[in-house]
């Protein structure tokens, strides 16, 4: 992608600016910005408030070191530093967590930021040397779908639209796709434009992703489609795939389209990656792998491709447009599988081998390197409580939570996972519609009510390991 001459003084500028904010970050008071993002439906609200809860209140955070040898002294909210975007709202998101009848909070829908402020004890040598020091956490927060959006960048308008086109053709997406295939079918793309045909496509298409996305897939870009905000309506929306004429005519619905395209990517999709992306150090990607696999061996495969493209979102020094921003390099990314609570503890290493397979896949695919990558399986806000329920004469192992649907209390056996992550693996990359031998299921719990003791945050399954793979080498 070329860049023009506005841009590349734009660029510049902020490489300068960015190299000196790390200066001065290094001298003084040092920052961590920890991305935090997550495919759909994959509890990126529920993380961060449990976190920042769990961070204040550190009475659960053991596996965090700093916390434990009590060298983290204080932490304090502070106000962000990009006045432009908006404040994660955590006050509220934490009263729908641990209020009388609690419930899940509203997820974001675009990037949010929270600043965090720790003051920490040096250890070692330096414990006599200095005083306290301060290390500011900004978290910011934004949706995992955006991410899917790097490929578009190298890809030409007739590439993408082949492309889709042969993603919805495949047997898995064919029912939920059938209508905007359809629709594709009838358009006349040499035809002279009309925005009413603009309209009905990007209607279509839009609705074909929301319905490939309930049906438990992953891989749904352009993200903004699902996740429009301002720009709904607009015509950088306004687009669609569609199969190239032999002839095109400058004003036919296909140049008019290929122009949109061209414009979501420079107007909304560099933007991102410019102002929000490029200034990452630490990330999470949270998965909803247990709702992939309920879904299906479609929905896993779909799950393995969307996380190679997002670890491609990761190595700047393959993506030539993001070298030239700027772009750090993440120092550390972890892929977490969330919900783990929906499962009996003795099935926690089996969802996170899981995790670890998809990872090693996506990274082989990806041929990524130069960042610590981990997997890990962790409940940002534990919602059930374990039992042993005795069925047909086999004791299972289950969990018991209130269901969302009904708010009344029930056991789930989500079925058991295999101890070897390529019995799910293989038949989800060879085709298969259905699983073989397991049927596995998925309730949605609501919060339990939560009678806190001084000092402790919301119970969580492994969020201080995650913390300290993403921040504990920085609190020291």
């Amino acid at each position: 992608m070329k860049l023009r001459l506005g841009e590349f003084a734009d660029n510049l500028v902020r490489g300068i600016e960015d190299r000196a904010a790390r200066l001065s970050e290094t001298l003084f008071e040092p920052v961590i910005r920890l991305g935090v993002t997550g495919l759909s439906r994959s509890g990126k609200t529920v993380f961060i408030t449990s976190l920042v809860a769990n961070l204040l209140d550190r009475g659960r955070m053991p596996q965090l070191l700093a916390a434990a040898s009590g060298a983290i002294e204080a932490v304090y909210l502070r106000p962000q530093p990009d006045d432009t975007v908006p404040r994660f709202d955590y006050e509220n998101h934490l009263a729908a967590l641990t209020g009388a009848r609690p419930h899940w909070p509203k997820s974001t829908r675009a990037v949010s930021q929270l600043r965090l402020s720790i003051r920490v004890r040096p250890a070692g040598l330096l414990a006599g040397l200095s005083g306290p020091k301060t290390v500011h956490l900004d978290i910011v927060d934004y949706p995992g779908e955006w991410l899917l959006d790097l490929p578009l960048m190298s890809q030409s308008y007739e590439a993408w639209s082949a492309t889709s086109l042969a993603e919805a053709g495949i047997a898995a997406r064919a029912e939920v796709a059938a209508d905007w295939r359809q629709a594709v079918a009838d358009a006349d793309a040499g035809a002279d434009y009309q925005e009413s045909d603009a309209q009905k496509l990007a209607r279509r298409f839009t609705l074909y992703l929301r319905a490939a996305r309930a049906a438990g897939f992953s891989g749904c870009a352009p993200g903004r489609f699902l996740l429009p905000g301002e720009l709904e309506g607009s015509p950088v929306l306004t687009f669609a795939p569609l199969v190239r004429p032999a002839v095109t005519p400058r004003r036919s619905l296909w140049r008019e389209m290929e122009r949109r395209y061209n414009a979501y990517k420079s107007q909304v999709v560099l933007p991102f990656f410019r102002d929000h992306f490029a200034r990452i150090d630490r990330q999470i990607v949270l998965v909803d792998a247990l709702g992939a696999i309920h879904a299906g061996p479609a929905a896993v495969e779909d799950l393995r491709l969307a996380m190679s493209d997002v670890l491609r979102a990761f190595r700047p020094g393959s993506n030539g447009w993001l070298s030239f921003l700027g772009t750090r390099r993440v120092e550390r990314i972890l892929f977490a599988a969330t919900k783990a609570d929906h499962l009996h503890h003795r099935q926690h290493p089996q969802l996170t081998a899981i995790m670890e397979a998809l990872l090693r896949e996506a990274s082989d695919r990806a041929e990524f390197a130069g960042a610590v990558t981990r997997a890990m399986s962790i409940a940002s806000l534990r919602a059930t409580v374990e039992q042993v329920v005795e069925h047909q004469g086999q004791k299972l192992d289950c969990v018991r939570g209130v269901l969302e649907e009904t708010g009344r209390p029930a056991a789930l056996f989500a079925g058991e996972l295999p101890k070897d992550p390529k019995l799910l693996l293989n038949p989800a990359r060879q085709g298969a519609v259905a699983w073989l031998d397991q049927d596995y299921q998925i309730m949605r719990f609501l919060p339990a009510v939560l009678e806190l003791a001084p000092g402790e945050g919301p119970p969580h399954i492994r969020l201080d390991r995650a913390a300290e793979f993403l921040l504990g080498d920085r609190l020291t």
